[in-house]
């Protein structure tokens, strides 16, 4: 299934965000292929979105190719190719393989569900406000993304 009208909108407004907030801090990637190790095996993954600050792969070091390192943080949207039960079990890879953070976007159910490398997931909605220690200085509301994507209430 490729993605749809409502999943591009979300893409393209949480592109916004983390570019406006981490221009400096990082790079923002839409559907960046990484390379991570997965249950011991070479594991290629292309999430929604990565985020990597710019301490852990310089600017200078970037080449054309497969990102290199675990992004600190993934972003997957749903609807989308996977099923939540596939998008959980990524999460789960991707937490295992050194990434700090995995947002799963639900658009239909208008939720952030964070999953966390030192605790337990978390669900978003509404006006609750994700704010996280790791990106000091993003503050975001699930209702703040649907409305900067432009998606119809539902």
């Amino acid at each position: 299934m490729f993605p749809k009208l409502f999943h591009c909108r979300v893409t393209g407004a949480l592109y916004k965000i983390l570019s406006v907030w981490g221009d400096e801090l990082g790079e923002v990637g839409i559907k960046w292929e990484i390379n991570l190790i997965r249950q011991g095996e070479d594991w290629l993954s292309t999430p929604d979105l990565i985020f990597i600050p710019y301490e852990n792969l310089p600017v200078e070091s970037l080449q054309d190719e497969v990102c290199p390192i675990a992004p600190e943080l993934i972003i997957n949207i749903m609807p989308g190719e996977k099923s939540f039960r596939e998008l959980v079990e990524d999460a789960i890879a991707y937490l295992e393989a050194g990434v700090q953070r995995v947002w799963l976007v639900d658009y239909q159910a208008r939720s952030i569900t964070v999953f966390y490398a030192d605790s337990r997931p978390r669900n978003y909605t509404g006006e609750m406000q994700l704010i996280d220690r790791l990106f000091e200085g993003l503050e975001l509301t699930p209702e703040q993304l649907f409305q900067q994507a432009k998606l119809p209430k539902a």
